[in-house]
């Protein structure tokens, strides 16, 4: 049998919502202190909410990362007329988490679909084989710029395709410094392909 939740006092409530408030203004402002003492009161209740919800560690971690990002952009929307911070942080979560378990079972059922339908190759013109092998010189050349760290997590999400957090975990970097490698590098190789196709 579960213990019963101890109630906190209304004025406790208040109090901390109130805060809650301000921290939200802040964040509204630009302040990021104000967004990292609105993660520290309410990233274990958004976790929570998105493990039970996804099941898996490693993906609510990051859409915890990601709710907060919006809360960031969204600061000067939240209006306390339509809810407590809390409760418009949490919503904010539910719905990046069911975003990802609808987008995971889309993934899911098209591999599933991909792998009953029997494909043949299609024989390749030696034309298309050419522009292939150029196109792979190309990022060959345009990966061969980049600082090694962002190479190896290119190579760890997108040859090997591990999450993020699968990331972190395996090169032991923090989550949001191979999140940054990742951009940049994208960024950097988007800008060198373009520069070498033109």
């Amino acid at each position: 049998m579960e213990a019963p939740r101890r109630q906190r006092p209304a004025g406790v409530i208040e109090i901390e919502s109130a805060e809650l408030r301000r921290q939200v203004e802040r964040a509204a402002r630009g302040d990021a202190a104000g967004l990292r003492a609105l993660y520290d009161r309410l990233a274990p209740r958004a976790f929570a909410l998105a493990l039970r919800i996804l099941g898996a560690r490693g993906e609510a971690e990051e859409v915890v990362q990601e709710a907060f990002l919006e809360v960031w952009k969204r600061a000067r929307d939240y209006d306390p007329a339509r809810g407590e911070p809390a409760a418009w942080v949490v919503m904010i979560t539910r719905s990046r988490a069911l975003d990802r378990l609808r987008s995971r079972s889309t993934a899911e059922r098209t591999a599933q679909s991909s792998a009953q339908e029997p494909r043949e190759p299609a024989a390749s013109s030696p034309l298309e084989e050419a522009e292939r092998r150029v196109a792979r010189e190309r990022v060959t050349r345009a990966l061969a710029t980049l600082p090694a760290e962002q190479v190896q997590a290119i190579g760890l999400a997108y040859y090997e395709g591990l999450s993020h957090s699968e990331i972190a975990a395996r090169t032991g970097t923090p989550l949001v410094t191979v999140k940054t490698r990742i951009k940049l590098a994208m960024d950097k190789l988007a800008a060198l392909l373009r520069e070498a196709a033109s």
